[in-house]
């Protein structure tokens, strides 16, 4: 599964993920401020997961039909450090059976919740 980290992902969790084995690429690195449509774009062409603290991207694609990446997780919480997301993504992604492509997920400190994304 391939990566884009959104802006506001922290820097350091990019750098764990990356350290364990992910590919991730981060609009902080060289991207900076395009905006949330050149996002989508880039998401789908490169067929990557979404990680954003932005919840824009649900109003973007679900009420104004834009492109559909294969998912978005989108952490809905403040991280007491910029480790945190990392890390908690780095636990989610061992969960035997739980899936992020096709899926709009949801990220709290202690849940989760998701919802299908509709691929056109």
């Amino acid at each position: 599964m391939k990566l884009l980290a959104n802006e506001n992902f922290p820097l350091p969790s990019v750098r764990l993920l990356r350290d364990a084995g992910y590919d991730v690429l981060a609009i902080a690195e060289g991207l900076s401020g395009i905006d949330d449509r050149a996002v989508l774009t880039l998401a789908v062409s490169e067929e990557r997961v979404i990680l954003t603290f932005d919840r824009d991207y649900g109003e973007l694609i679900y009420r104004r039909g834009l492109p559909v990446p294969i998912g978005i997780l989108y952490f809905r919480y403040q991280p007491a450090t910029a480790l945190e997301p990392g890390k908690q993504l780095l636990n989610l992604l061992s969960v035997e059976g739980l899936q992020f492509t096709g899926q709009f997920t949801i990220v709290g400190q202690k849940q989760i919740r998701q919802r299908p994304l509709k691929m056109k």
